[in-house]
């Protein structure tokens, strides 16, 4: 029963983890989901029922089903190398990320999450001169 718990709690945390848009929460994620995984593979195995994988007398209702540690195995390796690819991709792609939360009501940008590139209407220019330009002559609007 403990271990099923184990294995609800680390997938739940995954979820929350994944539903949350920074990357390095969406790896961590990624992380408990795998090991949450592992768990309900091992248990798979009949944890409780069985002894070790090579008992001291091989007798097949004593000894372990070799199969769902093979896929444990395998699982493991596996999460590893994403895990790895995935933070690859967090610190290759750190510049261009956009998923974090805005942090005021202008954004973490300094933007008010216009598409079309103008600054918010109580945002003054940073250049006066910019205000001589024909294509302010309209308002800005091209």
């Amino acid at each position: 029963m403990s271990l099923a718990i184990t294995a609800g709690l680390l997938i739940a945390g995954a979820v929350y983890l994944f539903l949350r848009r920074e990357m390095l929460r969406v790896i961590l994620g990624f992380v408990l989901l795998g090991h949450g995984v592992n768990l309900i593979l091992m248990a798979a195995g009949g944890a409780s029922r069985r002894a070790e994988p090579l008992g001291t007398g091989l007798d097949p209702t004593r000894v372990a089903d070799p199969l769902p540690q093979a896929f444990v195995l395998t699982a493991i390796v596996i999460a590893f190398a994403i895990t790895i690819y995935l933070l690859v991709l967090a610190v290759a792609g750190n510049q261009d990320d956009d998923t974090l939360e805005p942090t005021g009501p202008t954004g973490h940008d300094g933007h008010d999450g216009n598409d079309d590139g103008r600054l918010p209407p109580d945002a003054g220019p940073a250049d006066p001169s910019v205000l001589d330009s024909p294509a302010m002559a309209d308002g800005g609007r091209g």
